[in-house]
C-alpha cells in the first residue's frame, strides 16, 4: 500500500470482479439477510428484482473482500522490490451508499476504485485521510453499487 504522500486526487485503480452465484446468493443471505427473494429463485422472480437478487450487504462485502485482497497484492509487489508498504489504519465511515440496479444470480460485478479528496489529519499527526469512490459496473456495463468512503493513511513523513 501506498503512503499518504503518493496517493493523488484522481488516482484510478481497477480492484477486480466477483460472480455472484445462486449459491453464494443464497449462502450469504441465509448468515446475513435471510430476506424471501434473496433465497428462494421464485420469490425472487416474483418479487420487483425479477430474479434471484443478492443482497446489497453482500455486494458491499464482496468490494470490501476485493479491497483488502488489492491491498495486500499492491503490498507483497512493494515488499519485492524492497520497498516499505504503507500499513493503513482504519475507516471513520463512509458516506452515499447506493444500490443502484439489482444484482442478480450469474451477474459480475467490476468494481472500480477512485480518490476523491485527500487532507491531513486534525486529529491524528502522522496520518492523513483519504477518501474515494468505489462503484460496481456489472456485465452490461450498468453501474450496480456506488458508496463513498474514507480511510486513515500514515504519512511517510511523520511531521503533523
Amino acid at each position: 500500500m501506498r503512503f499518504f504522500e503518493d496517493i493523488e486526487i484522481g488516482h484510478r485503480r481497477e480492484i477486480g470482479a466477483y460472480i455472484f452465484t445462486a449459491e453464494s446468493i443464497k449462502a450469504f443471505a441465509a448468515k446475513f439477510d435471510p430476506q424471501r427473494f434473496h433465497l428462494d429463485e421464485e420469490e425472487g422472480k416474483n418479487s420487483l428484482f425479477g430474479g434471484l437478487a443478492a443482497s446489497g450487504w453482500h455486494v458491499g462485502s464482496a468490494c470490501m473482500s476485493l479491497l483488502v485482497a488489492d491491498g495486500q497484492r499492491l503490498a507483497r509487489e512493494a515488499a519485492s522490490r524492497g520497498e516499505e508498504a504503507a500499513v493503513w489504519g482504519p475507516s471513520p465511515g463512509f458516506r452515499d451508499l447506493r444500490w443502484i440496479r439489482p444484482v442478480l444470480a450469474g451477474d459480475a460485478v467490476a468494481y472500480v476504485n477512485e480518490v476523491i479528496d485527500k487532507r491531513a489529519s486534525g486529529s491524528r499527526p502522522g496520518w492523513g485521510i483519504l477518501t474515494a469512490r468505489t462503484t460496481g459496473t456489472n456485465q452490461r456495463g450498468e453501474d450496480v453499487y456506488a458508496i463513498t468512503a474514507s480511510a486513515f493513511v500514515p504519512m511517510r513523513t511523520k511531521s503533523g
